[in-house]
């Protein structure tokens, strides 16, 4: 699977406004097939952390290991917006690279 969606363990809590619903609906949507990559609900997040340089979910991390965290609203409208893809992010911002 090229394409990972990093997200908390609540997958059956699906209103519109929880955040990684929200992600995890625009790909369904556009028929981006991911893989589904649960987190912890609370705690350090280390693994999150080491990955984006934050604890907030949910992330998208694609096949080369390059990573695009942004707030779940502008992460679905860019998705929606036909714009996912590693170079996605202006100015590098939310994104970075395997590490």
């Amino acid at each position: 699977m090229a394409l990972k969606l990093h997200r908390c363990r609540n997958i059956w809590f699906k209103p519109s406004g929880h955040p990684c619903w929200r992600v995890q609906r625009e790909l369904d949507a556009k028929g981006i097939e991911y893989e589904i990559v649960k987190e912890p609900w609370f705690g350090k997040r280390e693994r999150v952390q080491q990955m984006t340089g934050q604890r907030k979910l949910p992330f998208i991390e694609f096949e080369d290991g390059t990573v695009l965290r942004e707030e779940s609203k502008d992460l679905a409208a860019r998705i929606r917006r036909g714009e996912l893809r590693p170079q996605a992010a202006s100015n590098g911002q939310g994104v970075s690279q395997p590490t």
